[in-house]
C-alpha cells in the first residue's frame, strides 16, 4: 500500500513573505528560524573523509550496519559521553542517513498501522507526527509524556516519543522521569523512542564541567538507572549535525533493543538507507573528537546567552534554556504570526510556534553565527 498521506503545519514556505520583508530591512535579514549549523566541520572529520575517499567501502558498496571502526566508535561514544555500555544491556546500533529519516521512518519500520497509537508531546518536533501518519497509525498528543497516566490506559498505544533536551522548548527530563516513562511503556508492551539529538547541548548551571576525556550530557534512556540495566523496548536516536556541524553529512544513529535494531537494519539494507562509506569514516572521527564538540558547545553557550539577553531587552519573558539550541518565547502579541511580522520589519526571522504545536509561541535559533546574533541583539535593543 505504501506510505499513507500526511498533513502538517510544518511548511517553511509559509514564512517566505516574512523573509522578503526582513531582506528589505536596513542591514538585511538575520535568519534565526531554521536550526542549520554555520560553523566549520572539525578538521578530524574532514581528514577522515579525505583519507577514506578511495577505500573499499568507498568504491564498493558500504556496510549498512556500519564498518567495524564506526561500530566501535559508537560503542566508545556511548560509554564515554552517555555512561552507557551497549553490550551489557543487550543493545545494538545502526547508523542512519540523518536523524530526520530515522524519525520519519520509525513507525513504519516498527510495523505500526491502523489502530496503533503513538504518543508524543503536544509541543514537539513535527516529524514525530508526520512519521506516525506515514505509517497509517494514530497520534496521541499529551502535555507531558512523563505523566504516564495520560496515556498508559489508552487502547492501542505502541510507542512513546520522548525528546530531551526538547526541540523547541529546551526542557530536559531527569533520569527519574525518564525511568518512569520506560517502566510505564514496558508495562503495556510499548516502545520508548527517545530522541536525544541535543544530549550534549545542556546549559544547567549546576552541571559540572566534564574532564578532558568525557563529555557532560543529559540522562540517556539507555543508562542503567533509567532502563533498569536492559535495553528491552527502548530505542535512542542521536545525530552529529549539531555536535560536529555535520548536518550535510547526514550522520546519525539508532541504538537500543537488539531485537528491534536487527530487523530495522535488514529493512534499511533492502531500501538502500545506507550512509556512504567515506561518510562512515567521517562519522567515526566526529564521535571521537571530544575537543571539537566542546569547542562547539562553548560557541552555542555564548550565543544562547547573548540571544536570551537580547530577547529580554525586546520585551520577551525568557531564561536560558535547560538544553538544545533554541530560545522558546511566548509571543508578545499572543500570536506567533503577528510577532513574526513585527520582527521582520527590523530584519529578524524566527520560527512560528505553530510549526511545533503552539501558535502563541516563537522559536529563535542560536545556530546562526556569533556576528549574526550580535547584530540581532543590537536591533532588538533599539
Amino acid at each position: 500500500m505504501g506510505f499513507h498521506e500526511f498533513s502538517s503545519p510544518y511548511d517553511w514556505s509559509r514564512i517566505a513573505s516574512y523573509k522578503r520583508t526582513a531582506k528589505a530591512a536596513f542591514g538585511g535579514m538575520i535568519d534565526l528560524s531554521v536550526g542549520s549549523p554555520v560553523d566549520p566541520v572539525p578538521d578530524s572529520v574532514r581528514k577522515a573523509l579525505a583519507i577514506s575517499s578511495n577505500d573499499p567501502n568507498a568504491y564498493g558498496y558500504p556496510v549498512t550496519a556500519g564498518t567495524a571502526d564506526l561500530r566501535d566508535a559508537i560503542h566508545e561514544w556511548f560509554a564515554a559521553a552517555r555512561n552507557v555500555d551497549l553490550r551489557a544491556i543487550g543493545a545494538d546500533a545502526v547508523p542512519t542517513v540523518g536523524s530526520k529519516e530515522g524519525v520519519a521512518l520509525m513507525a513504519s519500520l516498527l510495523h505500526f498501522g491502523e489502530g496503533d497509537v503513538v504518543v508524543q508531546p503536544k509541543v514537539s518536533y513535527p516529524t514525530y507526527e508526520i512519521g506516525t501518519q506515514l505509517a497509517g497509525a494514530q497520534t496521541l498528543k499529551v502535555d507531558d509524556v512523563a505523566d504516564a497516566d495520560s496515556w498508559k490506559d489508552v487502547p492501542g498505544v505502541k510507542a512513546v516519543w520522548v525528546n530531551s533536551p526538547c526541540n523547541p522548548t529546551g526542557e530536559v527530563l531527569s533520569a527519574e522521569r525518564m525511568a518512569g516513562i520506560v517502566r510505564a511503556a514496558r508495562a503495556i508492551g510499548a516502545v520508548v523512542l527517545s530522541d536525544e539529538c541535543y544530549a550534549l547541548m545542556q546549559w544547567e548551571d549546576d552541571v559540572a564541567e566534564a574532564d578532558a576525556d568525557t563529555l557532560a550530557s543529559t540522562p540517556c534512556a539507555l543508562r542503567a538507572d533509567v532502563c533498569g540495566g536492559s535495553a528491552e523496548g527502548v530505542l535512542v536516536l542521536y545525530s552529529l549535525s549539531k555536535q560536529s556541524n555535520m548536518a550535510g553529512y547526514r550522520t546519525a544513529l539508532i541504538a537500543g533493543d537488539r531485537s528491534l535494531i536487527g530487523p530495522m537494519a535488514a529493512y534499511r539494507k533492502q531500501i538502500g538507507q545506507i550512509i556512504p562509506g567515506p561518510v562512515q569514516a567521517a562519522m567515526a572521527a566526529g564521535l571521537r573528537d571530544f575537543d571539537a564538540v566542546k569547542t562547539q558547545h562553548s560557541r552555542y553557550q555564548e550565543r544562547l546567552g547573548m540571544l536570551v539577553s537580547a530577547l529580554r531587552a525586546y520585551g520577551y519573558c525568557t531564561d536560558m534554556p535547560q538544553g538544545a539550541l533554541y530560545v522558546w518565547v511566548k509571543a508578545k502579541s499572543g500570536d506567533c504570526w503577528e510577532d513574526l511580522r513585527q520582527l521582520a520589519e527590523i530584519g529578524i526571522v524566527a520560527s512560528p510556534g505553530e510549526f511545533y504545536g503552539a501558535p502563541e509561541y516563537l522559536r529563535f535559533s542560536a545556530t546562526a553565527s556569533g556576528a549574526a546574533i550580535a547584530s540581532a541583539a543590537e536591533r532588538l535593543a533599539r
